[in-house]
């Protein structure tokens, strides 16, 4: 297992510093000059002595090996560099930004989970039946729904209409528990319902697939009762492909809570990758999009190794 483990963790390093060149490639081979482009107004040319001066600041006049070295070399010092708008260091930025957009992600990740996985494995249970129908129905009317529709509705009924909570907004956790846990309801909901309606559909096509094979009929020769086959034969080889489709849809919600976010207030990661793009912020979008990078790669090999827990034929192949 550790061996499995720190293969993994090796691929996860050599993928990391492959997306760290491939970002840094695509900014020097893209047509133009970043400080030209930064500094241009509508059709009006920049002066070239601020074009210079943004240049020797951004490191952009060093030979590209040497700007390569120091990009590197920052990295691993999690140094994402200063923002040019204010002149602050964007690290302090991004560490105070993306543990609220993981929170929200991972909320509607055990909710997705703690509602998707009984009710496809209930569909799959009863197939044919009237409750597989009502939970299908459920699942694609789920999925075909826009998250910004959703998250309007929710902010006009809970907030609007009853009155129960704000309609969006953020407290820190350690100032008002209660209240922190409450704004976050909404957004983590609406990020969740399409999420949802996938892991309903994945495990329920899933545990069929496992309801058919040799060890779940032979455990039912045996006259074993329904639900410890269920738990135990069943289930847990049915969550596999399942983990695979929420750690893909994970990464996918990395990079779509902006209209959440934007929807309900919360001061996350999307939200100022908007606002880097808006002003033309070179190194804030180029810090925001590695973080993002990295975080894909570590939900990888976290469900590698969930992989290898679940299923200890998956290490023993590699």
């Amino acid at each position: 297992m550790l061996r499995y483990v720190a293969l993994r963790v090796l691929i996860a390093l050599v993928l990391v510093w492959l997306v760290s060149t491939l970002v840094f490639l695509v900014l020097h081979l893209v047509p133009g000059d970043p400080a030209e482009l930064l500094l241009s107004a509508g059709n009006t040319a920049p002066d070239p002595e601020a074009v210079a001066q943004l240049r020797s600041q951004m490191g952009l006049d060093r030979p590209v090996l040497a700007q390569y070295a120091s990009y590197i070399a920052d990295l691993t010092h999690l140094d994402f560099g200063v923002s040019l708008r204010d002149q602050n260091p964007i690290a302090p930025e991004l560490a105070l930004r993306l543990p609220r957009t993981l929170e929200l992600i991972l909320a509607a990740a055990l909710i997705a989970s703690l509602i998707g996985v009984p009710l496809g494995t209930i569909a799959a249970m009863r197939d044919g039946g009237w409750s597989e129908k009502l939970v299908s129905l459920l699942a694609s009317a789920a999925l075909s729904t826009p998250v910004f529709v959703v998250g309007t509705t929710l902010v006009l009924v809970f907030a609007q209409w009853l009155g129960w909570i704000s309609a969006g907004g953020y407290v820190p956790l350690a100032e008002d528990p209660a209240r922190h846990f409450a704004l976050l309801a909404m957004p983590a909901a609406t990020i969740a319902l399409p999420l949802t309606a996938v892991m309903i559909r994945m495990t329920r096509a899933s545990v069929l697939e496992v309801l058919e094979k040799d060890h779940v009929r032979t455990a039912r020769a045996k006259g074993l009762a329904r639900g410890p086959i269920i738990r135990r034969h069943v289930v847990r080889n049915a969550l596999v492909p399942v983990i695979t489709v929420l750690g893909l849809e994970m990464g996918t919600l990395i990079g779509g809570t902006v209209l959440v976010e934007y929807v309900f207030n919360w001061p996350g990661l999307s939200g100022y990758l908007v606002r880097a793009v808006e002003a033309r912020d070179y190194p804030e979008v180029v810090g925001i999009v590695l973080v993002i990078s990295f975080l894909f790669v570590l939900l990888n090999l976290l469900i590698d190794i969930t992989y290898a827990v679940l299923d200890p034929r998956v290490k023993l192949a590699k």
